[in-house]
Parts: C-alpha cells; sequence; structure tokens
C-alpha cells in the first residue's frame, strides 16, 4: 500500500470562475457518477447500486478492475473504499473539501496499491483535473 495526500487551492489567484464550496461539492458528486471526464487514466466507470449514503460502483483504472463503495459525507468528503468480493476494504480514496487561512482547498488522500513511483504525480493530476472540470461546469453553467 502506499499513501499519500495532496491538498490544493480551490481559488489560486487569476482562477476563473471563482468555485464555491457547493460547486466543488456538485462536482465531486458528479465524479463519483461518472469519473471519466475528472479522472484522465480511467478507462470506465459503472454505478452498481446506490445507497442512501453513497453507491457501489465498479471502476477501470490503467487497465485494473476495482469494485468502490462511496460515501458521502455532504459538502465535506467523498469517501472511496476499494473493496473485495467478500467486502472486506483493500484500498480507499478520500476527497476533502476544507478551509484554509487563504480559502478553500481540495485534498485528495490515498492508500492504495500501486505500481511504480508515479502515484503521487497521478494523484496530483487527479487533483488538477478534477478542479479544472469542475471550473467548466461552473463556466458553462451545465453538466460536462
Amino acid at each position: 500500500m502506499s499513501a499519500v495526500s495532496v491538498a490544493i487551492d480551490v481559488n489560486p489567484p487569476h482562477a476563473h470562475p471563482i468555485l464555491t464550496r457547493e460547486d466543488v461539492w456538485r462536482g465531486l458528486l458528479m465524479k463519483a457518477e461518472n469519473a471519466l471526464p475528472f479522472v484522465l487514466s480511467m478507462q470506465s466507470c459503472t454505478v452498481l447500486e446506490r445507497t442512501p449514503t453513497g453507491l457501489l460502483r465498479e471502476v477501470v483504472v490503467r487497465d485494473d478492475r476495482f469494485v468502490e463503495r462511496v460515501t458521502f459525507t455532504p459538502q465535506v468528503q467523498v469517501l472511496f473504499e476499494r473493496v473485495e468480493a467478500d467486502g472486506t476494504v483493500v484500498g480507499w480514496i478520500s476527497n476533502v473539501i476544507s478551509d484554509s487561512d487563504h480559502g478553500l482547498l481540495l485534498t485528495f488522500s490515498f492508500n492504495v496499491a500501486a505500481r511504480g513511483d508515479t502515484l503521487r504525480q497521478s494523484y496530483v493530476r487527479a487533483v488538477n483535473s478534477t478542479l479544472a472540470a469542475v471550473r467548466k461546469i461552473a463556466l458553462e453553467g451545465s453538466p460536462l
């Protein structure tokens, strides 16, 4: 397992449009439903089941297939737990919206099995591509 955490300012200088917590939250919900526009390395994302607090989905990332139990903590966190067929959690990814002294932060934390040394780089790209997609949604006023 490899643990990585990456925090990015949601609204760095010169960002346009300025994103609110609600904008980011809506984007994270959309990403949970269909991550393809948000995570460039993802090949497929299929919702298998919906629950009152989240969903169960199957994703394929770089030819690796995972089942993820997704739990929503409204306006704060989306937690993706990678699960085996028996329900055993074998890794997790957390997307957290928080406040800092200089504005909103989006923090992705990961504890997943990974190949190679590029885990941090690939998750930094995932955070940046997620924010870019959310910014596009906010700017255009419509879904991806």
